[in-house]
């Protein structure tokens, strides 16, 4: 199954109903709960800005972004999530609901941060920003001492309710 929908084309993108409803239906559908909606128009953009749709029991794995540009800033736009940092060793440093109401949550991370974040509302929406251009390669390092993605491991990590070790 898809991880994104295409990149949008045209000078001017608007996100309207009919896209909000499709990403929220594809993430619904989809295996890892989540589906991204690229707003750049082209995957090597020097900004990459993304909407990502989201359902309760996708496994965001702890990762961080090493390079000194990498900062991530991140605007709740439907929903809520529970937002974690963690040092080096896995402890958790931050532990922060960050919702739309009252008003959109914001976070901003700088670069080298460990960081994960659970979806604790269906249909949850989230708009992303970070410097591009995007390489697979280095654009983050998960974290050694957080299970893999799809693994038993991590269903089990997701089962503590919320509760990171």
């Amino acid at each position: 199954m898809k991880q994104a929908f295409e990149n949008p084309s045209g000078d001017v993108f608007f996100l309207e109903e009919k896209q909000m409803e499709e990403g929220l239906q594809a993430s619904r559908r989809s295996d890892r709960l989540r589906i991204i909606l690229p707003l750049h128009r082209e995957q090597d953009a020097e900004v990459q800005r993304l909407i990502n749709f989201l359902q309760p029991g996708t496994y965001i794995r702890p990762h961080m972004h090493p390079m000194p540009h990498a900062t991530e800033s991140i605007v709740v736009l439907r929903g809520k999530i529970r937002f974690f940092t963690f040092n080096d060793s896995g402890s958790p440093q931050t532990d922060r609901i960050i919702s739309f109401a009252p008003f959109p949550g914001i976070t901003d991370i700088e670069p080298g941060i460990w960081h994960s974040f659970l979806v604790l509302e269906k249909d949850t929406v989230l708009f992303e920003c970070k410097k591009g251009p995007y390489d697979a390669d280095t654009d983050k390092v998960f974290a050694s001492w957080a299970p893999a993605e799809g693994s038993l491991e991590a269903a089990e990590w997701l089962s503590k309710k919320g509760k990171y070790p």
